[in-house]
């Protein structure tokens, strides 16, 4: 049994923004006082859409540990650490490589919506189609049982369980088990142990959970199976066996609530973002600047907050008293655009403050950073060779 461990990571995109800190950081810090915490900077990731161009990863990367730091990312109470500077993520990922059926790839939902969005770059590549590997193997050599992740990266993690089933399947098992295991299916009948083999191809190539729940009453109804070949017959199909790597479980998030400044979902690509360390004139004016309803082109027009963006805002950064005193001024156009925007000016700029103080001490002293990562790299590195070592010893790589 192993303990519980968190595990969640970024791709490393330079500064981050209000949007980031709403919906992972904020998080983060929150998981950090109840588990165990490895928090990582994914550049093999960056790596899969920006291998034309790699030379900002590195920046970026120290970029977006200040912003974590700046936040309240606490290194005293996570591990914090960098992707590439553990390499047993490289090495977990090659051995996974072996076994993982490439239909397991080509069916991960991301795969084809990534190509499409991305379409002005070549993402025909191995290691585009193999990210969801890499990222099953970043999670499953710290036997990491929960991930904090949104909806749509549901099925990142089902694929992750799927790949240690099988790994625990394939390696994790008695000696002898592949013959024990046929010599099981032949107690079935001709008929049985035909249709047997066929859900188990269902399964293995296509993930079929229906094809999981035949072959299980498949087994249940056969007659004078002793309970060693019963069990021997699930763990053939399901990949159970001694747990050499650990089933992650998904951490549900919420959507971050943080609007950009036009009202879209805040994202560089939409280029509405106010970033974490923003210097304060900047935030004022781009608040100031922001759109607001169509219909209030005069001071004295009444406006409906509903259809301006600003008042998504409010419900970010102002408490309810505030939300009736805009609901109420900009109905009856007793208060004017900006005087709604000043509260929201001051509850970033509030926002911001400690985290523009706790970031001005490493970007004072840098030694301090790299300190905290080469103490972080080392921590998830001891972590990696014990996972390591099992995965060998279960492959037969140990040459002792």
């Amino acid at each position: 049994m192993y303990a519980e461990r968190v595990l969640s990571g970024m791709r490393p995109t330079g500064s981050l923004h209000l949007g980031h800190y709403h919906g992972v950081l904020k998080n983060w810090i929150k998981l950090q006082y109840a588990y165990p915490c490895l928090f990582f900077v994914a550049d093999w990731h960056a790596l899969t859409t920006q291998y034309d161009d790699p030379q900002g990863i590195e920046q970026a990367t120290w970029d977006m540990v200040i912003d974590w730091l700046a936040a309240g990312v606490d290194p005293a109470q996570a591990t914090l650490f960098i992707q590439s500077q553990v390499p047993e993520h490289a090495e977990l990922h090659l051995l996974l490589s072996m076994m993982t059926p490439l239909g397991w790839l080509e069916r991960v939902p991301t795969y084809k919506d990534q190509q499409e969005k991305l379409e002005n770059k070549d993402l025909s590549t191995y290691g585009f189609l193999g990210y969801p590997l890499l990222q099953s193997a970043d999670i499953l050599i710290y036997r990491a049982d929960k991930v904090p992740v949104g909806e749509d990266q549901v099925p990142h993690i089902e694929f992750s369980r799927e790949i240690a089933r099988r790994f625990n399947h394939l390696y994790g098992r008695e000696p002898g088990f592949e013959e024990k295991a046929k010599e099981a299916v032949k107690k079935l009948g001709s008929k049985n142990a035909r249709q047997y083999g066929q859900l188990r191809t269902r399964y293995q190539q296509e993930g079929d959970a229906a094809a999981i729940e035949r072959a299980h009453a498949l087994i249940n109804e056969a007659q004078h199976l002793s309970l060693a070949d019963r069990e021997r017959l699930f763990g053939y199909i399901e990949g159970t066996g001694k747990m050499i790597l650990v089933e992650p479980g998904a951490l549900l998030t919420e959507a971050s609530k943080m609007p950009g400044l036009d009202g879209q979902k805040m994202s560089k690509s939409y280029n509405n973002t106010i970033t974490l360390r923003e210097d304060e004139a900047s935030v004022t004016q781009k608040i100031k600047r922001m759109p607001t309803d169509p219909a209030r082109v005069r001071r004295n027009d009444p406006g409906d907050p509903e259809k301006c963006p600003v008042w998504q805002l409010h419900q970010v950064y102002s408490d309810e008293a505030c939300r009736d005193w805009v609901r109420q001024g900009c109905r009856s156009a007793g208060i004017g655009c900006l005087d709604c925007k000043q509260p929201v000016i001051d509850g970033i700029l509030r926002e911001q403050a400690p985290m523009r103080e706790r970031a001005q001490t490493f970007l004072d002293d840098p030694i301090l950073l790299r300190n905290i990562i080469a103490d972080g790299n080392q921590k998830a590195r001891t972590l990696a060779q014990e996972t390591m070592r099992d995965v060998r010893a279960a492959m037969g790589l140990n040459y002792r």
